[in-house]
């Protein structure tokens, strides 16, 4: 299982993401093409050490960034690409917006579903899209990438109805959603 503290860099950190999720980079990718319109403020949601949100500012350099994260360690390393990071949990109210766009990779298969359908619920009432790429449950049970720790995937069609989106990208067990609520 990646933990902040059993990686001590982050080429160490992004080689166990990548050993688990084995389609990463696509994902990745994926989810900055999924942004419906060039976002002016931001909020990312389970930050990490800043991958997506460096991704979104190669594509959109005007972009204002804020991210949140429940991690100590993570806040700190997203810090130093990132400086807008606060220590908080997405089952936590969100930071007042609007927001243009709030964007989620790899965080929110850790919600429950009625956890994750309040999120969507809020993200609706203070954003303008979203953007969420993640695992989903698959018919077979089986999937590429490794899930260590609780994990409550579901569909990507459960995904899209919660959201009001529609699944843009998807392999595997990876997908990503996307809602444009203009």
């Amino acid at each position: 299982m990646i933990t902040p503290e059993s990686t001590p860099d982050e080429s160490a950190y992004l080689a166990a993401m990548r050993s688990q999720v084995p389609h990463y980079e696509l994902l990745q990718a994926a989810a900055i093409e999924a942004i419906p319109f060039e976002p002016e403020t931001v909020l990312e949601l389970g930050i990490g050490t800043g991958q997506t949100s460096a991704r979104l500012l190669q594509r959109f350099p005007r972009a204002r960034i804020t991210g949140l994260d429940r991690d100590p360690t993570m806040v700190f390393r997203a810090r130093e690409q990132i400086s807008d990071v606060k220590l908080a949990r997405i089952e936590d109210p969100l930071p007042d917006g609007p927001w243009d766009l709030i964007i989620s990779v790899l965080s929110v298969h850790r919600l429950t579903d009625e956890q994750k359908r309040t999120l969507f619920r809020r993200v609706r009432e203070q954003s303008r899209s979203l953007v969420l790429g993640d695992f989903v449950s698959l018919p077979s049970g089986e999937g590429d990438s490794e899930v260590p720790g609780t994990a409550y995937p579901d569909t990507a069609d459960e995904l899209a109805q919660w959201s009001g989106g529609e699944v843009k990208w998807a392999l595997d067990d990876l997908v990503v959603v996307a809602a444009d609520y203009r």
